[in-house]
């Protein structure tokens, strides 16, 4: 664009359209490819790229000291997520695979494998069909500084990166107990996780290495090793407690997992704030138009007025907060057909007891103008309570009413907006603003099925 022609009009239609198809992104991971593979003639590369679609897939690092339950976590997780477990011994054992056939005989006379070969295995790996199209989930795996910069010559980069933490006491204790299932691979423990089936109980089998000593051994090495890794993934990692029931490990690994780093992409907020009558729906777009500088738009507006109002220069460039409006489906669908589709959806969640206490004790001194609450601000004197006025649309009558309004259309506004963010609107006003905020400037948490 020519600079002496700003400032320039950009239709609402191209950021919304960006946003949408996450136009920003997929640039960024097509130069990032580019550079890492740096093809002699781009645009074939750059067309099989986009048809490989494969920018989301799992590229999951689960790291964690022995008897921390990494591997059971990378399997849960493998099985949710329908991708690729790859642990060192899968690799080793790739019967296609020249070079692991040369790691094989290297692991079984020396229990370890070179890293410049371990790395040359796990290339060739995801190099296969089902882990570009399906991702992978890394068990284990680096194991050393030196590992996690070769990986990371090569340009592969995990999305998500999970280390697991315990204290050495209690993994000493778990790995004590440990038995794994030789037809399954499945891990099980004689004190936390013992199978039901007693077919499954006589064929589990006590594995190697997991005396006190060795254990102690290997956690020496791995505190040794891991303080070491930790920088090569400073804005993926995420430290998980593994000293909780499994399962609780797994959610919170999945959750994780699943949501969206923030990213470098331009955003332009255009937010809903949904709730009943006395929820808060002004306060917080009065917070977020003072901190954010977005437009703050009454919901008092007529549709028409509305529209014009959506259509000028700031709310583009700047962003918007709408509250209390749409009211219902038809209106939100009018929203969405003139164009004006909101990409952050909050609804505010307060009691029906709370709204009431906050609403119908609401006090106006006709004399100063001054505004109390009988409970929350009270009046300083008798003379002043006595003669303090209700207005009419807080009376409990018109409360219960509106009330009753905006939950008769909240299932279906709810529906309209499936990625919409529930609050719990009855705490401290700041504490809900900081939710909202953070809903705002994160990207949205994929749904768990």
């Amino acid at each position: 664009m020519d600079a002496s022609t700003a400032p320039h009009r950009i239709p609402p239609e191209m950021p919304q359209y960006g946003e949408a198809n996450h136009i920003f992104e997929l640039m960024q991971n097509m130069l990032e490819q580019l550079l890492i593979h740096q093809p002699e003639d781009p645009i074939p590369f750059m067309i099989q790229h986009l048809r490989r679609d494969n920018d989301n897939v799992p590229r999951i690092v689960i790291l964690g000291p022995p008897a921390s339950g990494k591997t059971t976590i990378a399997m849960w997780l493998c099985k949710h997520l329908n991708s690729n477990l790859l642990t060192l011994e899968s690799l080793v054992l790739n019967e296609f695979s020249y070079t692991a056939a040369d790691a094989r005989r290297l692991y079984l006379q020396r229990k370890v494998v070179p890293s410049a070969l371990l790395v040359q295995l796990i290339q060739e790996r995801l190099a296969k069909e089902d882990c570009v199209k399906r991702g992978w989930i890394l068990d284990g795996i680096p194991e050393t500084r030196e590992q996690a910069l070769r990986i990371q010559t090569l340009g592969i980069a995990p999305r998500h990166v999970i280390m697991l933490s315990a204290p050495d006491t209690v993994l000493i204790e778990r790995n004590l107990g440990k038995r794994i299932d030789p037809q399954t691979g499945e891990i099980y423990h004689t004190t936390f996780d013992w199978p039901p089936e007693s077919e499954t109980q006589n064929r589990l089998m006590v594995p190697e290495g997991i005396s006190e000593l060795e254990t102690a051994q290997k956690l020496l090495e791995y505190h040794r090793n891991i303080v070491r890794i930790i920088p090569s993934y400073p804005k993926i990692l995420k430290v998980i407690s593994a000293d909780q029931p499994c399962v609780d490990v797994f959610y919170q690994a999945l959750t994780y997992v699943q949501s969206n780093h923030r990213t470098n992409a331009p955003f332009t907020p255009r937010v809903l704030l949904l709730g009943p009558v006395g929820s808060g729906k002004s306060l917080q777009a009065a917070l977020l138009a003072q901190k954010y500088r977005l437009v703050n738009v009454p919901d008092s507006l007529l549709v028409k007025v509305l529209s014009q109002r959506l259509d000028q220069q700031d709310c583009i460039q700047r962003g918007w907060v709408l509250h209390g409006f749409p009211r219902d489906l038809d209106q939100a669908h009018l929203l969405n057909s003139l164009g004006y589709n909101p990409n952050r959806v909050f609804f505010l969640n307060v009691p029906f007891e709370s709204i009431m206490e906050r609403l119908t004790l609401r006090r106006t001194d006709p004399v100063t103008g001054e505004r109390y609450h009988l409970m929350y601000k009270p009046p300083p004197t008798m003379e002043i309570q006595a003669r303090l006025l209700q207005n009419p649309k807080d009376s409990e009558e018109r409360v219960k009413l509106k009330m009753d309004l905006f939950y008769r259309n909240a299932a279906d506004l709810e529906q309209l907006y499936e990625s919409a963010i529930t609050l719990n609107g009855d705490q401290d006003p700041y504490t809900v603003f900081e939710y909202i905020e953070s809903g705002i400037i994160n990207p949205l948490p994929k749904k768990i099925p």
